[in-house]
C-alpha cells in the first residue's frame, strides 16, 4: 500500500522511527497477526511521544483515513489478550454502513 505516516515536525528522528513502528505494528495485527505484549510495548512507546488523548485520537484518524486500518482496534484487542497470545484483526467492509 502507498500512503504516508501522519508524522509532527517536532518529533526527534528517534521519535519517528518509534512512531512508524507503532503504525507497522498496527499494520501487522492486520496482515500477519501479532503478539499482544509486543505491541503493547510498542504502543506504549508511542504513547510516552503522544501523551495526549485528543492528539492521540487526531493522529490515529489520520492514518486510518490512509490506510484503512484502526488503530484503537488492534489497542482494544491487544489489552485484552494474553500477552504471548497472537492477535489478529480484520479490516471492517466500510461498504457496509
Amino acid at each position: 500500500m502507498e500512503y504516508s505516516y501522519p508524522l509532527s515536525p517536532d518529533w526527534t528522528t528517534q521519535e519517528i522511527v518509534d512512531v512508524v513502528a507503532f503504525f507497522e505494528a498496527v499494520e501487522a495485527a492486520y496482515e500477519k497477526g501479532i503478539v499482544a505484549g509486543d505491541f503493547l510495548r510498542v504502543y506504549r512507546r508511542f504513547k510516552e511521544i503522544v501523551p495526549s488523548q485528543a492528539e492521540e485520537k487526531t493522529i490515529c484518524r489520520e492514518y486510518e483515513d490512509a490506510s484503512s486500518y484502526v488503530p484503537y482496534k488492534v489497542v482494544k484487542a491487544a489489552k485484552e489478550a494474553d500477552a504471548a497470545q497472537k492477535i489478529r484483526v480484520q479490516v471492517a467492509d466500510k461498504r457496509r454502513k
